[in-house]
């Protein structure tokens, strides 16, 4: 039987999860999902590439023979440890001085980086690269080129392909061989936070509630969980049958941190174990209504920002104006054709026009308070404010309307979702976004198509996706208004 070809991408997988490479090599391709974060990490490395190499790159094997400065679509192989077979398609090779079969120059392999430091993966892609790069071209490749970031931003880095970075994927290749090799898939992660940028993720997040790992419960990443399995807790159910004092007791081992969110952790398990949200008692009688400011409101504006989090860019301000009824009682989603306003602000405009036109829309609307979900509205609005000059007493009145609806539902109300996040919320209570599928990732991804090429579609797809947001938002602060205060 013919040994299995381990690739660049295999490797790359593993190094992020086990169970995705496992599945990349056996996994049914029909359970895959299409994911934004790919597509933006490919439009990232591409835009490095062009500000590195501005000329167009040649192909394959005549491009490194005819010495081009920088060559695409070299598929590399050879052999590895224990007689492994190995694959690579390095995305870029930039030519550099040295001899190789190929005449008086040589090449080292590119990679665009995301984040801010090398990783792991990075690193032992790279040394796979040289490796297999080093056979082709008969000379060594002593150090790889890394780059981030794009036009006068562009950040290089040299990587020395050591030895020791060598011995890492001596060590790597053959474990990666044989967990490829075993007849069922890994287990799930312990932390399954970054599962959300896999394309398995739809397929793993069915067999984690079918199993009822732990990840599921809100507020558990993987640190937690380990403590938990070293208590003989392995699942949700366990969880939810626990003794909330004798788990604060097992877990003070671990500080006062963990001991203090043992209450809460197996109170959260029960309301999932059940699914049905428990009201959380008030502090004092005072506190049982989570959104006191509507008592009195004539509407409320909803507030949601689209950002590019790389550039620091807040590119659009969404708003939607919800007018009480003339009845008293507040709307529900399509009681009326509410006004959405969409602020796109592109950075050469400048800071200073955005905020005389977001100064605008909240003098039109003087007594409304300002709904949001999350801090980053509120953090991000303040901020803006700050930073044009606006009087402390202009910024206190914004301080005083703004109101985040995802810390008013957490202070009042344990749900029965793994996640308090708009989407798992909002959904819960049964909204559903008019664009099946889409998250930020691919706003964002929209965002950058457009800047780069235009196309009132995207445009409109991008301001559906925030005005969505901001009617689900409005869904979770109804849906509190329709509870009542706390008895």
């Amino acid at each position: 039987m013919a040994q299995e070809v381990l690739t660049d991408r295999l490797l790359r997988s593993w190094l992020r999860c086990k169970r995705r490479a496992w599945l990349d090599r056996h996994g049914d391709a029909s359970q895959r999902l299409w994911t934004a974060h790919r597509a933006l990490a490919l439009s990232d490395q591409l835009a490095a590439f062009q500000t590195l190499l501005p000329e167009k790159p040649g192909r394959g094997e005549p491009a490194c023979a005819a010495g081009a400065p920088g060559v695409v679509g070299l598929r590399l192989a050879g052999s590895g440890p224990a007689g492994l077979t190995l694959q690579a398609h390095p995305p870029l090779l930039e030519r550099v001085a040295g001899t190789s079969v190929w005449g008086d120059h040589a090449y080292r392999p590119v990679l665009g980086r995301q984040g801010r430091n090398l990783t792991r993966e990075h690193r032992l892609v790279l040394a796979l690269w040289g490796r297999l790069l080093a056979e082709r071209q008969g000379a060594p490749v002593p150090e790889a080129l890394v780059v981030a970031g794009s036009g006068r931003g562009l950040q290089r880095e040299r990587l020395k392909l050591t030895g020791g970075l060598q011995a890492q994927l001596e060590e790597a290749l053959p474990r990666l061989a044989t967990d490829l090799g075993r007849p069922q898939p890994p287990p799930l992660v312990a932390d399954r936070k970054k599962c959300v940028l896999c394309s398995w993720r739809g397929l793993c997040d069915r067999e984690a509630a079918r199993e009822g790992h732990l990840s599921e419960v809100s507020g558990i990443g993987g640190k937690r969980r380990e403590m938990l399995l070293d208590l003989g807790i392995t699942s949700l159910e366990q969880l939810a049958a626990a003794d909330p004092r004798q788990l604060a007791e097992a877990l003070a081992v671990h500080g006062e941190q963990h001991r203090d969110s043992a209450a809460a952790l197996v109170a959260q398990a029960r309301v999932q174990a059940a699914g049905r949200p428990e009201r959380l008692q008030p502090e004092t009688p005072a506190a049982a209504n989570p959104l006191p400011e509507l008592a009195q409101a004539p509407g409320v504006l909803l507030l949601d920002i689209e950002s590019d989090p790389d550039a620091r860019d807040d590119f659009l301000h969404g708003f939607v104006a919800v007018p009480r009824l003339g009845d008293g009682t507040w709307p529900r989603l399509g009681d009326a054709p509410w006004r959405y306003q969409p602020l796109l602000a592109l950075q050469h405009h400048g800071e200073a026009r955005l905020w005389r036109r977001l100064s605008r829309v909240l003098a039109r609307y003087p007594d409304w308070p300002l709904l949001h979900y999350g801090e980053t509205e509120s953090i991000a609005l303040v901020r803006l404010a700050q930073r044009q000059g606006a009087d402390p007493q202009e910024i206190a009145r914004l301080r005083s309307r703004l109101l985040d609806v995802h810390a008013r539902l957490r202070r009042h109300w344990r749900l029965p979702v793994n996640s308090y996040g708009l989407k798992a919320v909002a959904s819960w209570i049964g909204f559903r976004w008019s664009q099946p599928g889409v998250d930020g990732a691919r706003c964002l991804l929209w965002w950058r198509q457009w800047r780069r090429d235009g196309g009132r579609a995207r445009l409109q797809r991008i301001f559906t996706y925030n005005r969505d947001d901001n009617l689900a938002t409005w869904t979770v602060a109804r849906w509190l208004l329709d509870q009542g205060p706390g008895g």
